[in-house]
């Protein structure tokens, strides 16, 4: 059985998702952010600097898997493993798509993600007097751009690629994720919101935040 090491509140909700969208059982080893502890760990929980769990990713990051006998990380190349592995039209079909699959998650990582992350924190996660607004408009002003062309894509697509929803949606959906607590660089693109819309309002996404919401913040 597939095994996911994380907790909901990290991007193991990316894998999470996805599993949930394959129809794959999976087993959840909760593993939370070491700079997220507070006090006593709960019983049966780890946390990244855990002696067990840097057995399975010495980088002492969240998420990790197991399946059967692989280890991975990194969890946008953990969604297009699954994908690849369990096939269906959430897969590339062909090797246009797979080319296609790995351009717009590595654009997700690069262009947007150490920007995103920053709005997420600086807008919305940090307590208020930890938040920099120099630092979140700096973001924001960055996520412009590739915003544009996000937009620019999905008016002519429906989905990130194929005319259908796939794994690559997960993955980019995800990172964008981090971007609504800025709601100019919403209303400037009008074909991501309703993709990301369209994203959020499946059901398998919506039984992944059922189970990060009911965890503790």
């Amino acid at each position: 059985m597939l095994t996911i090491y994380g907790v909901y509140r990290s991007r193991a909700s990316r894998n999470i998702w996805l599993a949930n969208e394959l129809g794959i059982p999976f087993r959840q080893v909760p593993v939370i952010q070491h700079y997220r502890l507070k006090g006593e760990l709960p019983a049966g929980m780890l946390h990244t600097k855990s002696p067990e769990f840097l057995k399975v990713n010495p980088n002492g990051h969240i998420p990790s898997i197991e399946d059967d006998g692989l280890v991975l990380h990194e969890s946008l190349a953990i969604n297009l493993y699954l994908a690849r592995k369990h096939g269906g039209p959430l897969a590339p079909k062909d090797v246009r798509e797979e080319g296609l699959a790995a351009m717009w998650t590595l654009w997700a990582a690069t262009e947007v993600e150490p920007h995103s992350i920053l709005v997420l924190y600086h807008l919305a996660m940090r307590p208020p007097e930890e938040r920099d607004p120099a630092i979140a408009a700096a973001a924001v002003e960055a996520l412009k751009a590739p915003m544009a062309v996000l937009d620019k894509h999905l008016a002519a697509e429906k989905f990130m690629m194929g005319g259908r929803f796939t794994a690559v949606d997960v993955n980019v959906a995800e990172v964008m994720r981090y971007c609504l607590p800025a709601k100019a660089l919403w209303e400037s693109a009008p074909h991501v919101s309703t993709w990301l819309k369209a994203c959020h309002a499946r059901p398998a996404y919506q039984a992944m935040m059922a189970g990060r919401n009911a965890e503790p913040e």
